[in-house]
């Protein structure tokens, strides 16, 4: 029996492991880097063990350390949650040979599932259907698309689209150089690209005594950068002969290495049904929430019983019942090519009720750093139908309040209720299509409708509550209108919002159909032609945000006068968000002649690489980055001369399309 459980991760999947720790009665053991010393996880642990050092190449990457950290806690089982050394069976083996329960698959699986290219031989061996493979150096035009991808990656490191023939070798150089980088393993290989394929996968759960389980099917096509944003199971859509099939392949690839625990076994399936072998997860994934809700099980719970050795039911598993979909919250702008986002969370709460289930590593307070994944929460609905959860999701994200960093919350919801994605048809292509429309800012009445709200609150509250009392107005005689200048975040228009003082109250300056009915603090109800809404209104600093029925608004409340320290010289480089600069391009040094476009440096947060480009032709005429340099948002990087623009923001700086995800810590 595991009396004491070490959760060799963090944020997130550890606050997860623990709710079963504690509903097992097991003593949850946490490891914290220096940067996550004060995070969710820690605090909800029995015990914590140390891990010197804030990157995850020093802390949760060190198998050593977290081999020791069971040791010094008294633990006798490791749990690896998702990502990290989850899939490492170097790991696995160091844990087992410390004399501690491993809670995962047997080592010799996850070593044979460890290459994708040596798994794909392993699964049609086993009668498992696969793309075939193509090779680069022979490949032609009827070859194309192509799809590039690491042999041992994951969260879309190392991999490419290629379309055009002529662009192959460069691409297949770049993957190549991003996976010896992320994976320490260079192979790379190719299969051809499905367009408007979908990501359906199998939960498995098998014991040691060769019982083996198909949990369903989950859809995961809903994808940025490779990386998964919304799953939902089961995966609609799908004939039961389709669903047999899958549950065919994934048991037979579980049995073909001898598999135990739970695991995930990944299909991608063509616009007309046929479905291929992508890869074997070794892990718990990331989205087995929604298989948890419509099975009515705790998986965590039984990876520990199998660990311990106990079968499977022999009554096998419960039937499925329902639907159930799941929403990853990120701190990101995905306006700005899905930009990873840091700071304070002020706030998150979602609502809680029936069929809401809600997995964070953050609360209110919290800071969201840039050494690890940006995922604030997972927010799953579970109805009887497709139709009812969905919508319940929707509507939970929308009722949310989420202060603090931009996330992709907006986003959400309008994917939940896109047409495509209502009538049951997602696809791996759908942001592609889509992201322009989705990402559209909100309508500009609704939005200085809720600028007007905070400031209405401010104005009625007391000295330094709001906006208007903390930053003033630009005029201050009590006879004339009160003036408040707001910053939209994060597309930085400016919103002028202006309001009478009167005995009764603040009124608003000229705005017809808009009358007060109630202020009080953090709260209006104003009458908009004749129908009433309510605006829940927060402050931070100088930071307002502002929850209404029809969507949520933050604002930077704004000085009379603009800072001169802000001004910055044309063409200068900045870094969008904080991080380390992990190259710069070959033979690149003042005086060199650099093409708009071109790629300059590269620079790496939150597990994404952001390739920083020349905003137009000319000469660098400063470079300030070097490999290993730890930057602050905002910091100089380098300088282009001849060009027109300049900033972090400037055309190019931060060309779209050309992050790609470091996964290594959520996993997928």
């Amino acid at each position: 029996m595991i009396s004491s459980l070490l959760v060799a991760n963090r944020g997130e999947i550890a606050c997860r492991i623990f709710r079963t720790c504690r509903a097992l009665g097991i003593t949850a053991v946490a490891v914290y880097s220096d940067a996550d010393a004060g995070a969710l996880h820690v605090r909800e642990a029995d015990l914590a063990v140390r891990l010197p050092g804030s990157s995850p190449a020093d802390t949760y990457l060190r198998g050593d350390l977290l081999v020791a950290a069971a040791r010094a806690a008294g633990a006798d089982a490791v749990h690896p949650g998702y990502g990290f050394l989850s899939e490492n069976a170097g790991f696995a083996a160091a844990v087992e040979d410390a004399g501690l329960v491993w809670v995962g698959p047997p080592v010799k699986a996850i070593e044979l599932m460890a290459s994708k290219t040596r798994a794909k031989e392993l699964m049609a061996a086993a009668g498992v259907p696969l793309l075939a493979p193509v090779d680069p150096a022979a490949a032609g035009e009827g070859d194309l698309p192509l799809l590039l991808k690491a042999a041992a990656g994951g969260g879309g490191r190392g991999m490419r689209i290629v379309r055009d023939l002529a662009e192959l070798p460069a691409e297949l150089r770049a993957a190549t150089a991003e996976a010896a980088s992320a994976f320490g393993d260079g192979e790379v290989f190719a299969e051809p690209y499905v367009e408007r394929g979908r990501h359906v996968e199998v939960q498995i759960m098998a014991d040691a005594r060769g019982t083996v389980w198909a949990l369903g099917t989950r859809d995961c096509s809903l994808q940025r950068r490779h990386q998964k944003v919304v799953e939902e199971a089961p995966a609609p859509g799908l004939d039961d002969a389709l669903r047999e099939r899958l549950h065919t392949a994934a048991v037979a690839a579980a049995r073909a290495v001898g598999y135990r625990g739970a695991g995930t076994v990944e299909f991608l399936l063509s616009a007309d049904g046929r479905p291929y072998f992508l890869e074997m997860n070794t892990r718990l994934q990331v989205e087995h929430p929604v298989t948890e809700a419509v099975f009515g099980l705790d998986l965590v719970a039984l990876q520990l019983q199998v660990a311990e050795g106990e079968p499977l039911p022999d009554a096998g598993p419960p039937a499925p019942h329902g639907h159930a979909v799941e929403a990853r919250l990120y701190a990101e702008d995905p306006a700005r090519d899905w930009r990873p986002q840091t700071g304070r969370v002020h706030t998150l709460r979602v609502p809680d009720g029936p069929g809401v289930r809600l997995d964070t590593g953050f609360a209110d307070g919290d800071t969201v750093g840039v050494h690890y994944d940006p995922m604030l929460a997972k927010v799953v609905a579970h109805a009887a139908t497709r139709a009812e959860a969905v919508r319940l999701l929707a509507r939970t994200l929308e009722r949310s309040a989420v202060h603090g960093p931009p996330t992709n919350r907006e986003l959400l919801v309008r994917s939940l209720r896109h047409p495509d994605f209502v009538a049951g048809r997602p696809d791996t292509g759908f942001y592609d299509r889509h992201l322009t429309a989705l990402t559209a800012g909100p309508d500009p009445a609704d939005r200085r409708l809720a600028a007007l709200a905070a400031v209405l609150v401010g104005a009625a509250g007391p000295a330094g509550a709001a906006p208007p009392r903390r930053f003033g107005a630009w005029r201050n005689l009590p006879s004339q209108p009160q003036t408040v200048l707001l910053r939209a975040e994060p597309d930085g228009d400016e919103i002028l919002s202006a309001y009478h003082a009167t005995r009764t109250g603040p009124e608003p300056h000229d705005r017809p159909g808009v009358r007060v009915l109630s202020l009080a603090p953090g709260l209006a109800r104003l009458e908009v032609d004749g129908v009433v809404r309510k605006f829940a209104v927060a402050v931070h600093g100088d930071q307002v945000y502002v929850d209404a029925t029809d969507g949520s608004y933050a604002f930077t409340a704004l000085p009379r006068f603009t800072d001169p320290a802000a001004r910055t010289e044309p063409g200068s480089l900045l870094a969008p968000m904080p991080g380390t600069v992990v190259r710069v391009a070959e033979g690149l040094a003042p005086g060199s002649a650099v093409e708009a476009g071109q790629p300059l440096i590269w620079l790496e947060a939150m597990k994404m690489e952001h390739r920083i480009v020349a905003p137009a032709a000319g000469v660098l005429a400063a470079l300030h980055a070097a490999p290993g340099l730890q930057v602050e948002v905002g910091a100089l990087l380098a300088v282009v001369q001849g060009a027109d623009s300049g900033g972090a923001d400037a055309p190019g700086a931060d060309t779209p399309g050309a992050d790609r995800d470091a996964d290594r810590d959520a996993g997928e």
